[in-house]
């Protein structure tokens, strides 16, 4: 059709960039900001189609849909919360369709988790884990 504008990603804003995360963690004063830039690269490092942004106020990760989202007030150490986007689904699922024998889950609600990392040393021993866990969490998207 002539004159129309052509069709934009769903996920095309500055903020949905890794410019803006740069930004967010240039100017991030936490705690735990090793923490955080360590599980930035596990995040994206577990399958190409992985995007980011910021979305929330906090880093957070996308294919076609955002799935992951860091919880940067957690009480003790980092967290980042797995949820199947901003709308719940017709074809939400169940906390046991994810394999996790480390049992880095904390279920939330039927498709929310959370998985709660206690220093740098802690990132590092679970990351095959939680990357496991990624993968699994971006087929239900």
């Amino acid at each position: 059709m002539a004159g129309s504008k052509p069709k934009l990603p769903a996920h095309r804003t500055a903020a949905d960039t890794p410019a803006a995360v740069e930004e967010f963690l240039r100017t991030l004063d936490h705690p735990h900001k090793k923490e955080i830039e360590e599980l930035r690269r596990v995040l994206l490092d577990a399958d190409p189609a992985i995007a980011e942004g910021v979305k929330w106020n906090a880093p957070s990760f996308r294919t076609t849909e955002y799935f992951a989202t860091f919880h940067l007030r957690a009480k003790e150490g980092i967290a980042v919360i797995l949820h199947l986007g901003a709308k719940v689904k017709d074809n939400s699922t169940a906390g046991a369709s994810i394999a996790d024998p480390d049992g880095l889950l904390q279920w939330l609600a039927k498709e929310r988790a959370m998985v709660t990392f206690r220093g740098l040393d802690d990132v590092r021993a679970k990351r095959a884990a939680f990357t496991a866990i990624v993968r699994q969490w971006i087929r239900l998207l």
